[in-house]
């Protein structure tokens, strides 16, 4: 009898700790290997560590519960609790989200992060978090590059009349305008066959995706620009926020702040291991020829880009835009 007593308490105690147990059912849409996928099951590990499994996270990859947009609509309701979109998937939301499209807005990786890390950051975050998601951190992509098939892209004009594929985007489809070039909307999954049969003449892109894409295979020159962002914001669901004692929100944050610093380092390492590959395929079989920019050239872009701003004053604000910049002098 006090054995049967003694398991039916052990089992009422699994059973109350089960029922108090957080769960974040956490979506991305990339594989596991990649830094946001390493990134978000670093974070599992650690909040499961730092809430001594009072919180528990299951990470699903490769839009395992739907896309970006479909998985944002499913934490207005908390269905889903975590997601890491890209920014583009919240302009519409937050039109000043638009900051990172900007042509040249960053001078080199220190800059971006302390714009990412400082006040415009936690502006933009704030805006996010009125919109009915709690903005956690922002993890990176990389810098974007241009490619073509026709002429190597050294001096802006070099553009003109070249068709680019561009996101839907107004601040992109603007700067390959004030390039004379012409920007084409086409979804992600379709830019390497329009490359392949001439639909299109380019794109841009980071080098992770260039190099995953074989985006590189279907044309003849690449320009390392540097010239635009390519991030994504790391969002929890207002509801399950709420839910949360404050001392799980600590935990959280923490964690979210150690994956953060981890993403960041592991995005600058595969962009470095990719372009290396790039660089082995350009010498091994002559058919990418890969051009830098000299600090002259670079000036040049920086001009005409830096032209379309005013465009957006209306939009994104022209003293985000001003105070982005101040962040780096």
């Amino acid at each position: 009898m006090k054995m049967l007593k003694g398991l039916l308490s052990a089992a009422l105690a699994v059973s109350m700790s089960f029922a108090s147990q957080y769960v974040i059912k956490f979506s991305h849409v990339v594989s596991p290997d990649t830094p946001k996928g390493k990134a978000a099951d670093y974070f599992a590990k650690r909040v499961e560590e730092l809430s001594h499994g009072k919180i528990k996270v299951y990470v699903y990859p490769n839009a395992q519960l739907g896309g970006d947009k479909a998985v944002l609509r499913k934490m207005k309701f908390n269905a889903v609790q975590m997601a890491a979109p890209s920014f583009a998937k919240f302009t519409g939301l937050v039109p000043q989200l638009g900051l990172f499209d900007l042509p040249f807005l960053f001078k080199d990786e220190n800059h971006l992060h302390k714009v990412l890390d400082g006040k415009v950051g936690q502006k933009l975050k704030e805006m996010v978090t009125k919109k009915g998601y709690v903005a956690l951190a922002y993890w990176d992509n990389g810098f974007k590059e241009l490619s073509d098939s026709k002429r190597p892209l050294i001096k802006p004009e070099d553009c003109k009349g070249l068709k680019f594929r561009v996101m839907s985007s107004k601040v992109l489809i603007a700067q390959f305008k004030a390039l004379g070039a012409i920007p084409v909307v086409l979804p992600f999954s379709e830019v390497y066959s329009a490359l392949q049969q001439g639909v299109v003449d380019g794109q841009e892109n980071t080098i992770s995706n260039i190099y995953t894409k074989k985006f590189y295979e279907v044309q003849r020159y690449m320009t390392m620009t540097n010239h635009g962002y390519l991030g994504y914001l790391v969002v929890m669901s207002k509801k399950f926020w709420q839910k949360l004692p404050a001392n799980l929100k600590k935990v959280v944050l923490e964690a979210m702040k150690e994956a953060t610093a981890k993403e960041r380092i592991w995005a600058k390492e595969l962009n470095n291991e990719q372009l290396q590959k790039i660089k082995e395929y350009a010498k091994r079989t002559g058919k990418l020829e890969i051009d830098y920019l000299t600090p002259q050239q670079r000036a040049l872009w920086v001009k005409k880009l830096r032209s379309i701003y005013p465009q957006f004053y209306s939009t994104i604000g022209k003293n985000l835009i001003e105070e982005a910049i101040k962040e780096g002098e």
